[in-house]
């Protein structure tokens, strides 16, 4: 029987470190982070037997600096393919057939509220945009609309626009993402036009949140409270803003790093660090309940 090769961080340290200062959205602190992870490195900091403990240590010393939670060392229990972006890809495909596209609840709730659960993430709109027609098209005739986004931990920003297509009235500006390399900006839209029937601008619309939401989730929930179309429920989200892309840098190690930064067109700023402060904070366990007798009192009244 052959004996397991004993991990090498080197290798793993000199690549994440690498594509740190090539591609990470802050040069400085990308320069400050690379520093880092050498020095700790010199220090015997990442002589661990696992890939799995090396990831939690080097994620640790990543966020260290300036708390931002895109950059990760992940690990993946099975061995990855080395195409940039692949390993999250995969694992998105898989969390998307398991999860009816990301949309496993629409309810009727009393009084003609509709609670439309958005869960684990916001997939790619190739996999996605049926899934979700089909639901936000089933809840369109609801006379009022919760968006549970409490288990959701981000996803695709065009999938983001896609669901707001369902809930405004018009073509309407939601971000501007600027990369690095320059401030070239890409701003996303709202779609002019969505298969299926929509629920529309007018209509009351609450969004659910927890300190478990994240990224595109956030986004979702920010662009939507920002424009004073949603009122946002439950707990503050993580506060993660940055879009980012993934390199493997091992058989079961994958860096993500940020690209890019987000920028809201109302608010001048984003959501990162701080998160998305709901409008009627209470805890995630209540918020659905609350944002019930919310909406059946707005009818009411």
């Amino acid at each position: 029987m052959t004996t397991p090769t004993k991990l090498q961080p080197a290798p793993v340290i000199d690549e994440t470190a690498r594509l740190l200062t090539e591609h990470y959205v802050f040069p400085e602190t990308a320069e400050q982070l690379a520093g880092l992870l050498r020095r700790r490195l010199a220090e015997g900091a990442y002589d661990v037997e696992d890939a799995e403990g090396l990831a939690r240590l080097v994620t640790a010393d990543l966020q260290s600096v300036n708390g931002d939670r895109h950059l990760r060392l992940k690990h993946h229990a099975d061995p990855v393919t080395p195409k940039q972006g692949a390993a999250t890809r995969a694992s998105m495909r898989r969390e998307c057939d398991t999860s009816l596209g990301g949309a496993p609840r629409v309810e009727l709730l009393g009084g003609g509220v509709a609670v439309l659960e958005l869960a684990p993430m916001l997939f790619p709109l190739e996999w996605a945009a049926e899934p979700l027609s089909a639901a936000l098209t089933l809840a369109s005739r609801a006379r009022a609309l919760i968006l549970d986004l409490r288990a959701n931990r981000g996803g695709d920003p065009d999938t983001v626009a896609f669901v707001c297509g369902y809930l405004l009235d018009e073509r309407t500006h939601l971000n501007t993402m600027y990369w690095r390399g320059g401030e070239r900006g890409e701003q996303s839209w709202s779609p002019p036009h969505v298969p299926g029937a929509c629920f529309g601008g007018s209509k009351p619309l609450y969004v659910l949140s927890s300190n478990s939401t994240f990224s595109a989730a956030e986004e979702l929930a920010y662009d939507l409270q920002q424009l004073g179309r949603a009122v946002v429920v439950g707990e503050r989200t993580r506060g993660g803003a940055h879009p980012c892309d993934g390199w493997t840098v091992h058989p079961h190690l994958e860096v993500t790093v940020p690209v890019g930064r987000a920028v809201n067109p109302v608010s001048g700023t984003n959501w990162e660090g701080t998160g998305v402060q709901p409008d009627i904070p209470c805890a995630a366990a209540d918020s659905l309940d609350r944002a019930h007798t919310l909406a059946l009192a707005r009818l009411a009244g």
